[in-house]
């Protein structure tokens, strides 16, 4: 698995969400044979949807492409730690594993938070891997914010 090359991609899309006016966040979904089946960055102000987070939007259209809501051996790279809502449907969609770049104390819902993987409820609990890329995701979103403070 190239973990650092695939969060270059998600790097990309977060640039692009924040050139775009959205928090800096993207997301890149990996089919279990290494292909990249969805890319995306956060349009929550684009679409006046707040779930159009980007993991939902990648999760969304890997669904769409291959026809189910389950997306086993399947891959998942964001730049920042999923919010319980996205944690959530991490879980439901069956993701093999997560890699985030920069963790979330305030909104996290992986390691902060609600800890959605770690509720005995979760229907399923992908491997986590944290911290790829975590320095330029975090300097990607402390610039974002420093500019609108």
């Amino acid at each position: 698995m190239v973990f650092t090359s695939h969060m270059d991609l998600a790097l990309a899309e977060a640039r692009a969400a924040a050139a775009r006016g959205e928090v800096p966040v993207g997301a890149v979904l990996i089919s279990p044979a290494g292909e990249v089946i969805a890319r995306d960055g956060n349009r929550s102000r684009e679409r006046a949807d707040p779930s159009a987070h980007a993991e939902m939007l990648v999760i969304r259209a890997a669904c769409a492409a291959t026809g189910s809501e389950r997306l086993p051996g399947h891959t998942l790279y964001v730049t920042l730690e999923p919010c319980a809502m996205c944690a959530a449907v991490i879980a439901a969609a069956r993701i093999a594993r997560l890699c985030y770049g920069a963790s979330d104390p305030k909104s996290g819902g992986v390691a902060h938070g609600a800890k959605v993987f770690s509720h005995p409820q979760a229907h399923h609990v992908p491997e986590v891997l944290d911290g790829i890329g975590a320095v330029e995701a975090e300097t990607l979103l402390k610039t974002f914010f420093a500019t609108r403070r």
